[in-house]
């Protein structure tokens, strides 16, 4: 059963029945009366997309991201989705993995399904080849496109982004001021947050006059095994470091279980500096001090920005919101 059937029985246009079911005030008394009495009989359930039908909107947003099952990402969604709902809106989700195709491919799926504008989660959607973004850059001239942590310059494209470089330039300073001079560092990814990432730990050494090497400089797999097992290889290469600082939280756990494992004390010997504060830095012994992005106030900006453009209001292109770094017990600076 759906809305054609309705209208079929009702004997009323489509256009019709769908401002009925959105509570349009341009419908007569007897014509509402007439259309719930059929949808009783029928049985009938609107849908979203019968209820978009005669107001130009869904009322839906499309929300993508590459992995609900990191922490960061699983956090963003649940906070984006409760803004949305907050707003009067439902949400589709795609998860779409880490590859270009898939991405594509769960784009256009959530263009065909006619949603209002679509959220991309995390910085992994803005790809390092320029023409690979051409595709939001084309859809971002019929609906809004917006970016949570994640950067793009074009009409259409709206990014709240956390200060990743200002922060991990200002751990590394802290690092060193405390002493510390040979820092490792461990990083997933070459995303726009990634970079930003990186250049802050760079420019932080470059400035206080201590060379960048590369040999302390190691992209890793987001897991703490990995992290883990490369401290290990590191330091059996005769690899010598009194800190690391990470992209990620779950790097950060490896670092603390390689520390176990070596008998390294933590913060003395070593100084250890996770990123995003989620759970993980909470989990081990000691708590790992770790680098909060705001990730709730990252997506609910999100959403306030979508409204307004919705809205007709002048929106910002970019919107930038600073990190606070939580220091718990494996930092003493």
């Amino acid at each position: 059963m759906n809305i054609y059937d309705v209208s079929r029985r009702a004997g009323v246009s489509i256009a019709t029945v769908s401002r009925v079911l959105n509570g349009n005030p341009n419908v007569s008394e007897k014509t509402r009366t007439k259309v719930h009495a059929v949808m009783e009989e029928l049985g009938y359930t609107p849908n979203v997309f019968a209820r978009g039908l005669g107001l130009g909107t869904m009322k839906t947003i499309g929300i993508m991201c590459s992995d609900s099952s990191d922490p960061y990402l699983a956090n963003a969604i649940y906070y984006l989705e409760r803004q949305l709902r907050i707003h009067g809106y439902d949400s589709i989700l795609c998860c779409t993995g880490p590859f270009l195709d898939n991405k594509r491919t769960y784009f256009e799926l959530l263009l065909s399904k006619r949603v209002d504008a679509i959220i991309l989660a995390g910085s992994k959607f803005v790809e390092l080849i320029d023409r690979d973004n051409d595709y939001l850059i084309e859809a971002a001239k019929e609906l809004p496109i917006m970016l949570v942590n994640g950067y793009l310059d074009a009409p259409g494209i709206y990014s709240t982004v956390c200060n990743d470089y200002e922060a991990m330039y200002d751990v590394a300073r802290h690092l060193i001021d405390s002493g510390r001079k040979d820092i490792l560092y461990l990083y997933t990814s070459h995303s726009y947050s990634g970079l930003n990432k990186v250049e802050g730990y760079k420019n932080a050494l470059s400035d206080h006059h201590i060379p960048v090497r590369r040999e302390l400089i190691h992209q890793c797999a987001k897991d703490v095994a990995s992290s883990r097992k490369l401290m290990e290889q590191l330091a059996d290469s005769g690899l010598t470091f009194d800190a690391v600082m990470t992209s990620d939280d779950s790097l950060a756990v490896g670092a603390v279980k390689f520390a176990h494992i070596r008998g390294i004390s933590v913060p003395d010997e070593l100084a250890i500096v996770g990123y995003n504060n989620s759970i993980l830095s909470y989990c081990t012994n000691p708590e790992i001090s770790s680098v909060d992005t705001k990730v709730e106030e990252l997506c609910t900006t999100t959403v306030n920005t979508l409204m307004s453009v919705f809205g007709g209001g002048n929106a910002p292109a970019k919107t930038t919101i600073a990190a606070d770094f939580i220091q718990k017990q494996t930092t003493n600076f």
